[in-house]
């Protein structure tokens, strides 16, 4: 009786939600007994209940629900690992910590002699906004790049547009500023924990080093190399310091530490403060004689990087390839409508930077349809020698039989390919390009974007167009300028007024005064410095993006890139091809080829690129991943950037400053092939 009674509450005082909408089916009955039939109503009403309670929940879970939850795994994942690397001691029970280079020199008596000059590379540097729009509020003086990141998430469309450069100037957009942020701690982190110059720093205050003799050279990494010194004066402040650093400490030479873009960037300065004013410093002739003692070039980009030509082209990498190999849908998902990569490309195109580092030499340096200096290079890491961990490191490493192991040579000239067949076959079966009639027939089409604003540039060319790029093509680092100049013509034409890509064949030539030339060794010449030395400081045994096999995306509609890395060309088991990319020796972003040319052969002696034969060092560093957590980053790795903790580079790098040569240390240290590659190189010295 009372099961029936609780029945009729729920009916008619407390009705259900569901039972409104579903009608009551009596269940077959077998036994009449009361109670039994009372229990079984009420069963079941539970039973519904509960069903439907689950239902409206599931009907409710929506995509935004999963990113919501995977964010917060992957907050509350970091977190934790934080406090655990904050809550471990420094020391743990047969885990002793290796000493740091900079206590065990100073132990040997190492003490500060030349003054230091670290220059940043791109995007490691630090960027504060001065002035911007209302969305901006209360970032005043805060860094909207090397922070946080945190603005990311809470305004993004407000962030890009404040990280943009003005598309026709390449300056500042009106109403904003954003500046680089001065001092050490422009560089030191690229964000909490992700260190970039602090352990060098660290080690350098170990010996000594402090304010007075040690300082950050930072520069809006954005701007191209001389809009730097238009519009921040940033040359100028370079110059200045150097020369008071050389004054207050007893007139000894400068030891200058560039990274990755800060290479070529000092390139141009030693041009920029020989040249007379206005376009140059005015420094004479002379002044890098006097003022520098030594420049050590670490993971230097001399020749440029191929990864700068996937970023223009599709705002993409080996990452991006990978993640679409692993989940298409998940940067094009239509629910999401992230549109990323567009973000990327709508901004990365304004940054005249980028087009610094497209590779540089053409045909002659990275090979054509058919040749390439790495010709003859095996991906397979354990036959190349990278992975032993044991044996004298000082020698230069060249073995014959060790490398050239692979049954068909890679044609890693090609640097973008339109499929997987077009990277392999026979150049005679590719059809030649005619950049010439393609944009006379697309201005011919006077296209026309219905799209409304234009995010990219290629909402500025017809589709016809844009297929006829894919057909069967090849395009090698000469072409593929015709290429770029065809996809991104704004850019281009602002950024190579700024920058040049080829090889000079006078340098006596009077257009070489231009500051165009300046970043690029093939293009201008050493100062005349006799008593300088130029290191070239990078890693080795890193699988590095060299070439791309390319598709047409899937998606036709309005904004969107209509390339991709095709993440589904693959090679055979130890081949240099994986999702789409075509690998090489490096340091995971820079080839051994760009890093190691000038030094090997291009400067090496007396040549007309360095006329005083300053003296040049390769000092190549086996990657060694770290072993364990404990290791972090790794203190032996040859990383781009995690190299700046490798304990070998910062000894040398100490010992340098502390006044030793590159005789004194050891003088080259390679094991890679640059030397074969080098010869390969049919090169006017």
């Amino acid at each position: 009786m009372a099961s029936i009674l609780r029945f009729r509450k729920l009916c008619y005082v407390e009705p259900c939600s569901s039972l409104k909408f579903q009608p009551f089916e009596t269940p077959k009955i077998e036994n009449r007994d009361e109670g039994g039939v009372g229990s079984k109503i009420e069963n079941l009403l539970e039973k519904k209940q509960r069903k439907n309670k689950n239902n409206k929940q599931h009907r409710e879970w929506r995509c935004i629900d999963s990113c919501c939850w995977v964010i917060g795994y992957m907050c509350t994942t970091c977190w934790v690992l934080l406090f655990l690397y904050h809550s471990l001691p420094a020391t743990l029970t047969g885990f002793p910590v290796p000493e740091s280079p900079g206590t065990r020199l100073k132990a040997e008596g190492l003490t500060p002699l030349h003054p230091v000059v670290l220059v940043p590379g791109i995007v490691t540097g630090g960027l504060e906004l001065w002035e911007g729009r209302p969305c901006a509020e209360g970032l005043f003086r805060k860094r909207l790049w090397g922070g946080g990141f945190t603005e990311i998430f809470k305004r993004p469309l407000c962030w890009l547009e404040h990280l943009s450069l003005h598309n026709e100037t390449g300056l500042d957009p009106p109403g904003i500023r954003v500046r680089a942020v001065p001092g050490l701690v422009a560089a030191d982190y690229f964000a909490p924990g992700y260190f970039v110059w602090a352990v060098l720093i660290e080690n350098l205050a170990k010996i000594g080093y402090e304010g007075k003799n040690m300082h950050m050279a930072a520069y809006d990494w954005r701007l191209s190399f001389q809009n730097t010194e238009i519009r921040d004066q940033a040359l100028t402040r370079l110059k200045s310091k150097i020369e008071l650093m050389y004054v207050t400490n007893g007139h000894k030479k400068v030891v200058v530490v560039p990274h990755s873009m800060g290479v070529i960037y000092f390139l141009h300065f030693m041009k920029w403060v020989e040249s007379p004013p206005p376009m140059g410093g005015g420094g004479g002739p002379s002044w890098c004689a006097k003022h520098i003692k030594a420049i050590m070039n670490i993971g230097p980009a001399f020749l440029g990087v191929p990864k700068a030509v996937s970023n223009i082209f599709s705002a993409e990498g080996k990452d991006v390839a990978y993640i679409r190999a692993m989940d298409p849908g998940v940067l094009d998902s239509e629910i999401l409508q992230l549109q990323t990569l567009e973000h990327v490309m709508r901004a990365s195109r304004t940054w005249d930077s980028i087009v610094s580092l497209l590779p540089k030499g053409g045909d002659a340096i990275w090979g054509n349809l058919d040749w390439s200096p790495e010709d003859g290079h095996s991906c397979d890491l354990a036959k190349k020698g990278y992975l032993q961990t044991s044996g004298d490191n000082n020698f230069n490493n060249c073995d014959e039989n060790r490398v050239f192991q692979v049954k068909e040579p890679v044609k890693y000239g090609r640097i973008i390919s339109f499929g997987k067949e077009t990277s392999q076959i026979s150049s005679p079966q590719l059809p030649r390009h005619d950049f010439k009639d393609l944009l006379h027939k697309d201005s011919a089409t006077n296209f026309t974007s219905s799209c409304g604003e234009v995010w990219t540039e290629y909402d500025e060319l017809s589709r016809e167009s844009i297929r006829k790029i894919t057909e069967n093509k090849a395009y090698t680092a000469q072409t593929l300028f015709d290429l770029l100049r065809f996809v991104a013509p704004k850019m281009m034409q602002r950024a190579e007024a700024h920058f040049s890509h080829g090889i000079a064949g006078n340098l006596e030539d009077p257009k070489y005064a231009h500051y165009k030339y300046w970043s690029n060794p093939l293009e201008t010449k050493l100062p005349v410095a006799p008593d300088m030395e130029i290191y070239s400081l990078y890693g080795v045994g890193i699988p590095t993006e060299r070439s791309y096999v390319y598709k047409m995306s899937p998606s036709d509609k309005c904004k969107s890139i209509p390339f991709r890395i095709d993440g589904s060309a693959d090679g055979e088991e130890g081949s240099c091809l994986k999702n789409g990319v075509y690998f090489v020796d490096g340091d995971d972003s820079v080839p051994v080829l760009s890093a190691g040319l000038m030094c090997a052969k291009g400067w090496r002696g007396r040549t007309r690129f360095n006329p005083s034969g300053t003296a040049t060092y390769i000092r190549e560093y086996r990657h060694k991943p770290p072993a364990s957590l404990l290791e972090g980053r790794g203190i032996e790795s040859g990383a781009h950037v995690d190299i700046m903790g490798n304990v070998a580079l910062i000894e040398d790098v100490l010992r340098v400053s502390a006044g030793a040569t590159g005789a004194h240390i050891g003088g080259d240290r390679i094991y890679s092939d640059i030397m074969r590659m080098s010869e390969r190189i049919n090169l006017q010295l």
